[in-house]
């Protein structure tokens, strides 16, 4: 559809070109009538006609092109294919079923962490922790590294950050 509206409006450019050169032509010819005194053998008659043909063979191009875009121009379509993956259960791999269990077994600092990124809906960034939890950096990575080695947060990095995503 939209190579049919470029063709029309390609195809008002040249004609739009062709009326102007339609206004040349009258007007060169108004003035060498006047200023030419040999008359049909004068220099400047066969200059007209050969911009005149110029012009109109410029213009008769733009109209092919117009007319290829409405008739042949046809767009391209984008399919894109989805595709289903399927993700084995890990026996060992915490659960979001059993965060409680695991929650007794870390430290008061971890739980806040841990409690901050499970109620941010599973992802926070690292920068965000450290401001939100009032801990310093330093505190702030050595959790999230015992925390990823219990297997229950992923880091990635983002940037000059890290976004911590729950498992």
């Amino acid at each position: 559809m939209k190579n049919k509206i470029a063709g029309y409006i390609i195809i008002g450019i040249a004609l739009l070109f062709g009326l102007m050169i339609w206004m040349f032509n009258n007007a060169l010819s108004t003035i060498v009538s006047v200023a030419c005194t040999h008359g049909p053998d004068c220099p400047m008659w066969r200059t007209i006609n050969v911009q005149t043909s110029i012009g109109l063979a410029i213009m008769i191009f733009i109209i092919l092109i117009g007319v290829y875009l409405i008739f042949f121009g046809f767009e391209e379509k984008i399919v894109t294919k989805t595709r289903t993956v399927h993700r084995q259960v890990n026996p060992n791999k915490p659960s979001k079923k059993n965060y409680e269990k695991i929650m007794n077994k870390l430290s008061v600092d971890q739980k806040k962490v841990l409690e901050k990124i499970i109620s941010s809906q599973g992802s926070m960034f690292q920068s965000e922790i450290v401001s939100s939890t009032k801990l310093s950096k330093v505190k702030v990575t050595r959790i999230l590294d015992r925390l990823e080695g219990l297997g229950l947060v992923d880091r990635k990095r983002r940037g000059m950050t890290n976004i911590v995503i729950l498992k």
